[in-house]
């Protein structure tokens, strides 16, 4: 199967999340860049990347299943782990954050 035969059904949803995942974590990462504070940057890459990645991952388990004519479910466990991990990590570095910050203050 060549490009040219992969069926409209599945080409223009994938085409519109990978626009849409490389939007959101372009946005996600001129976020970091803007944004001042540490508490303030870790929210937009964290967003960024859990959204972006995840409808990547979506888009290519479209497109792996019109390829492969059955259901790809495989990139969904990717895709459960990055949304479950990505903000789980920005709440932990945050959490230290804050201890740091409140032992700093402390002394």
């Amino acid at each position: 199967m060549t490009e040219a035969e992969l069926p409209l059904w599945a080409t223009i949803p994938a085409a519109v999340l990978l626009v849409t995942g490389g939007l959101l974590t372009l946005i996600g990462s001129i976020g970091l860049l803007r944004l001042k504070d540490f508490y303030s940057r870790m929210h937009p890459p964290t967003m960024g990347m859990t959204l972006g990645s995840g409808c990547v991952l979506i888009a290519s388990m479209i497109i792996s299943t019109a390829i492969l004519h059955k259901p790809v479910i495989h990139e969904l466990l990717i895709t459960l782990f990055v949304v479950i991990t990505s903000p789980v990590t920005a709440m932990l570095l945050m959490r230290a954050a804050a201890y740091r910050d409140r032992a700093r203050s402390q002394r």
